[in-house]
Order: structure tokens, then sequence, then C-alpha cells
């Protein structure tokens, strides 16, 4: 696992936290998977401490499950809860849109139609890792331009549950949906109408919500 292996010094918490974080986001480490933190820091090439440190903070955030007495296990994906998640998380990226609308220039628009192709080259490739990053990256462009820091914390904490179904149910997903909403965004953008910007924002995490959740509670 690329994820889990051994890491230098120095920020030995926060490396840990990274790289634990990652591999399950990316389902290295599979939901339901046993998690041994000694194992875990003898491949880091660590001490127990950092990588109980890292744990703990995973569990804060819902991605690792553990009781005293009882095993550690990364969580289950939750459908209710990772719905619950996207609905914050398509209002936070329409809340950046309209912050964000007054900073965007051509350049901006650049920069996200050739991230989309990239994304667009990533789905027919079916590399779902590569997609997922063009994904946040295109997003990412807007988010910046907020200029609100407040936004990018919050979803810190919310995208990992909603990246890692994305990935679990990749090759379900039909990503050119998102391919032609991502270019319907930027032509708003290029056109300035700003009152359909934040709303094909918050289109287009809740259509992606009503994909995933209602496939995996059925």
């Amino acid at each position: 696992m690329k994820n889990i292996s051994q890491i230098n010094r120095p920020s030995l918490r926060d490396q840990v936290y990274q790289r634990l974080k990652s591999a399950i986001i990316n389902l290295e480490l599979e939901p339901n998977q046993r998690i041994n933190d000694k194992l875990l820091a003898e491949k880091f090439g660590v001490s127990r401490t950092p990588v109980r440190e890292a744990l703990k903070r995973l569990e804060d955030e819902g991605l690792v499950i553990s009781s005293p007495g009882s095993e550690t296990k990364v969580s289950l994906i939750d459908a209710p809860q990772t719905k619950d998640a996207f609905i914050v998380v398509a209002s936070l990226h329409a809340l950046a849109a309209r912050l964000a609308i007054p900073f965007l220039t051509k350049e901006h628009c650049l920069e996200m139609d050739k991230i989309n192709s990239e994304f667009e080259i990533a789905i027919k490739h079916g590399n779902a890792i590569e997609a997922i990053n063009k994904d946040n990256q295109f997003h990412e462009v807007i988010l910046e331009a907020s200029g609100n820091s407040e936004i990018l914390v919050v979803l810190e904490r919310l995208m990992p549950k909603i990246r890692r179904l994305e990935l679990f149910k990749f090759n379900s997903v039909n990503g050119m949906t998102s391919v032609k909403q991502h270019q319907d965004i930027i032509k708003c953008i290029i056109e300035q109408d700003k009152n359909k910007i934040p709303s094909l924002l918050e289109e287009n995490w809740l259509s992606l919500s009503q994909f995933l959740t209602g496939e995996l509670s059925d």
C-alpha cells in the first residue's frame, strides 16, 4: 500500500494522520477493516504514539470507529450520513461561488477548462483517483477565489466521507454528467451570469448525492 510505508520526520503526527486519511479515502484501508496501531507504527517506522493520535483525529472525523477494550476499525460507508454531508457541502460550494463571483476572471475560466478536460480524460480511462483529484482541483479554483478560509475548514472535515463513497461507486457513476455541469459553470462565469453560478454549483453536488446515496441505500 503506497500510503502505508515508512515516513521521514519531522511532523510525524501530521504525516501519519494524512497518510492514514488518504489510505481510508482511497479505500486502501477498506470499510470495516480492523486497524492495528502496532503494525501501522512498524510500517510507518514510528512509535505508536503518533499513530494513536492520528487514529483519534480520524475517529473524531467519523472515518474510524473504536471503543474501550474493543478493536479499532475503519468506519462503514453510511448512506444517510453521507447524504447529510452532501447537503452541507453543496450549500458551502454555492456560498463560495457567491463570494467568488466578483473575483473570477478569464484566467480562472481557462484554468477550470483545462482541469475539466483532464477530469474527462481520467473518467474515460477509468482512473478513479485521478478523476476525483481533478474534480477537487476544479472546485478549488472557486473555493480559493472566495477568499473564505472557514469554508475550507468545514469542507476539509466533510469531503472525505463524500470522496470515499464516490470512489467506492466510481464504476457505476456517470461522470460525464459532471463534465457537462462543469462546462455549464464555466460558461456562466464567462458570460457573467451571476445568478446561475451558485445554483449550478449546488446542483452539481446534489445530483451526485442523489445518485450515490440513492444507489447505496437500495
